[in-house]
């Protein structure tokens, strides 16, 4: 393999526009906090919501489609971390699509990334809210929107501030998150334990939909499996946190070493913990239970904390919820700029968005607009929507991972092309299950973003 040294400078500098050199993020990331950075992304909208929202669409069955949103989501990572530690800059997928396919298709990766993460915090925000209102005793959605809002605006100012502030917010909050999750399981596995045969009772059937069916025989089968897959497919965006080491590849150290290393260890601490919160969270509500919590009050988690026999394991559990989901908000917006930042660099997005504050450290301009477009997804007051559109346009941003991958260098490559392969085949599957009116918008959207290309480049 290439100098990693060597081979990181000459790529850097080919992978920016020519003319005037624009000024570079500081690298001031480490392992453990490119480490903190996933799991901040990762552990929040996904287990304390997403989950939930699985669990209506597909019932106990959530729990293996946690595993199957793992096992793509682990395929996703590595090729992710091949590319970052070949080619480590601001914009994830943006930029090797650049690199390693087309112009055309690295923008459709920046526009779909772009829409996809929105998404995300949006749904992250209304959590927030959600599990702050439930606690509160109160159910008024324009609350919960108005709450949402005020998230935006506040984790917004501390992004403005800087990653080193931002990095020390996330420790802060992931350390929380970790502490009442570990509680959660704990406490849960011992009450499941006290309910004897009821609590295994709620695992069952574990392959079926979320509601009986009128149809019988292979067509009630196949609409499980449709069912199934479509939640394995929002189980996936919920560890697609680990895409933020990537798209910070230029603020972190050691690039080449940290950021492989960083996405493997938050992949496997964040797919243990899923796996045994959704366990729990089955065991204690049931899958119908937990499905209605999620839908009425975002609040799954929360609500099966109430039948620990603990009275204040609710409180605690909010209290965790809170601080995941403006962590994921933090993390969201951090990336989302970085996105923004690239695409204004090689003029895909105006220039303007391209600036960066006098110390160097943060993108002004890009954050703030990214806080303004997440603000109007709020403003959908839907999670299931939002989480759901979060899931086509990711699929599609991954698969587009992967298949920049695939052009590799043998030279280049950290693991074998095969799981590349398996990352993008099924993204392009698991992307049309989701609701058909979902990914119509999607590619609706998509048609949007290649219009604006064509006219930039018509322009220039």
């Amino acid at each position: 393999m290439t100098e990693p040294s060597t081979q990181m400078e000459n790529e850097t500098a080919e992978s920016q526009p020519s003319g005037n050199q624009p000024a570079q993020l500081q690298r001031t990331v480490g392992f453990w906090g490119a480490i903190l950075l996933g799991l901040g992304s990762m552990i929040g909208t996904g287990v304390f919501v997403s989950i939930g929202i699985g669990a209506s669409i597909t019932g106990a069955s959530v729990i293996l489609a946690v595993i199957i949103g793992a096992g793509v989501a682990i395929c996703n990572g590595l090729s992710s971390a091949q590319l970052a530690a070949n080619h480590p800059v601001s914009g994830g997928t943006y930029e090797y699509g650049y690199r390693y396919l087309t112009p055309w298709l690295g923008f459709i990766a920046g526009w779909m990334f772009l829409l996809a993460k929105s998404a995300s915090a949006a749904t992250g925000a209304l959590g927030f809210s959600g599990y702050l209102l439930t606690t509160m005793g109160l159910e008024m959605r324009w609350l919960q929107i108005g709450l949402a809002l005020v998230a935006v605006a506040g984790l917004t100012w501390i992004v403005l501030t800087g990653i080193r502030r931002s990095n020390i917010a996330n420790t802060i909050i992931v350390g929380i998150t970790l502490a009442v999750l570990l509680f959660f399981v704990v406490a849960g596995v011992g009450s499941i334990s006290n309910n004897g045969v009821a609590g295994g009772i709620r695992f069952m059937p574990l392959f079926g939909p979320s509601e009986p069916s009128n149809a019988g025989g292979f067509a009630a089968f196949i609409s499980a499996l449709r069912q199934f897959l479509y939640a394995s497919a929002l189980m996936f965006v919920a560890y697609t946190g680990y895409g933020r080491i990537a798209t910070l590849g230029e603020e972190v150290k050691e690039p080449a070493r940290t950021i492989p290393r960083a996405i493997i260890t938050t992949m496997i601490i964040t797919m243990v913990l899923y796996i045994s919160v959704a366990v729990v969270a089955i065991g204690t509500l049931g899958a119908e239970g937990l499905g209605q919590a999620t839908l009425d009050a975002v609040a799954p988690l929360e609500v099966a904390a109430r039948t620990f026999g603990i009275g204040w394991a609710p409180l605690l559990i909010a209290i965790g919820a809170i601080t995941a989901m403006l962590g994921v908000l933090l993390n969201l917006i951090l990336g989302l700029s970085r996105v923004l930042l690239a695409m204004g660099r090689r003029g895909d997005m105006p220039s303007v968005v391209a600036t960066l504050d006098p110390s160097g450290s943060t993108p002004t301009v890009a954050v703030i607009v990214m806080a303004v477009v997440i603000g109007l997804l709020v403003l959908v007051g839907n999670v299931q929507t939002t989480w759901s559109f979060s899931a086509f346009t990711v699929l599609v941003y991954y698969a587009l991972t992967n298949l920049s991958a695939l052009q590799l260098a043998d030279t280049e490559r950290l693991y074998p092309r095969w799981i590349s392969w398996a990352g993008l085949t099924a993204c392009i599957l698991l992307a049309f299950l989701v609701e058909p009116q979902i990914w119509f918008l999607g590619l609706s959207l998509l048609a949007v973003g290649l219009l604006w290309h064509f006219g930039i480049k018509l322009r220039s």
